[in-house]
């Protein structure tokens, strides 16, 4: 459910897991306006769902129609996997920073010494919305020492360095590219860089060089800001993969079965250029 909701890539992914599996199962892409959420909720029950996503701009809206909410969607203040209960209850789970942090373990390069995790030293978070507090929180649970929130607007990501105050720092906007000293990983979580967006303004030079970048963006696959990482010989990871892995759960526990993120996977869902252009 979204509005609008024609664009996403959802049934498409879904679609092949359901094939994939043998499932008698069927993914739809429902608009639905903010003011007739709340009905569509209470009615899924009723029309045969096993549970629905939900995306811009239902997330934080639908916390208020959930009969329980996950650890992490109560963390993370927002919605994006409903499971309707064997009552007919509607439990709301949200799975961004699962996604994120799988495509981080998938992607993030093997060879080398130390392999990266999130306890390899400070991160640098760009961005203090809904997908930056998602990021922040798949961190901060997997052992992540310092994150660096940096934004624009400064009280933006002062509300959100409220989720760790001890952990979680507000360098500000002007200063980001120091900010990038010793850093293991940077985090793009805004649409700077996406198809029809200006590129993210940052200088890399304070970066080291085995620092992990990755973008959430994943229209156009290689942003600017991973195309000047590579560059400079940074290992990369792309924002496909956070899409697919965060579909994972909700899959599972609608149809009782984990996929798995595959490169047949990523083949189909890149098909006909699906996230290289508008």
């Amino acid at each position: 459910m979204g509005w609008p909701v024609a664009h996403s890539l959802s049934p498409r992914l879904h679609g092949y897991w359901l094939a994939h599996h043998g499932i008698d199962g069927r993914y739809d892409a429902l608009a639905v306006a903010p003011e007739g959420l709340a009905q569509r909720l209470a009615g899924i029950a009723a029309d045969g769902f096993a549970g629905v996503n939900l995306t811009v701009p239902h997330k934080l809206a639908a916390l208020d129609f959930m009969a329980s909410l996950s650890p992490a969607a109560r963390a993370i203040g927002a919605v994006n996997t409903v499971v309707v209960g064997p009552d007919g209850a509607l439990a709301g789970d949200n799975t961004d920073a699962f996604g994120f942090m799988e495509n981080l373990r998938e992607g993030a390069p093997a060879g080398g010494a130390p392999a990266w995790s999130a306890a390899s030293g400070p991160a640098i978070v760009i961005g203090a919305g809904g997908a930056a507090r998602a990021v922040c929180h798949g961190l901060l649970a997997a052992g992540a020492p310092e994150i660096r929130l940096i934004n624009r607007t400064a009280a933006n990501a002062e509300a959100l360095a409220a989720m760790d105050a001890e952990r979680i720092t507000t360098p500000a906007w002007a200063a980001r590219g120091d900010a990038l000293h010793e850093a293991a990983l940077l985090v793009n979580t805004t649409s700077l860089g996406m198809v029809g967006q200006p590129a993210l303004d940052l200088d890399l030079a304070a970066l080291p060089d085995g620092a992990l970048v990755t973008d959430i963006v994943y229209a156009p696959l290689e942003t600017p800001l991973l195309a000047a990482a590579a560059r400079r010989g940074n290992p990369v990871v792309d924002g496909l993969g956070m899409l697919l892995h965060q579909a994972r759960p909700g899959f599972a526990a609608w149809f009782g079965v984990m996929p798995e993120v595959t490169a047949a996977l990523r083949a189909h869902v890149l098909a006909d250029d699906v996230v290289s252009g508008p």
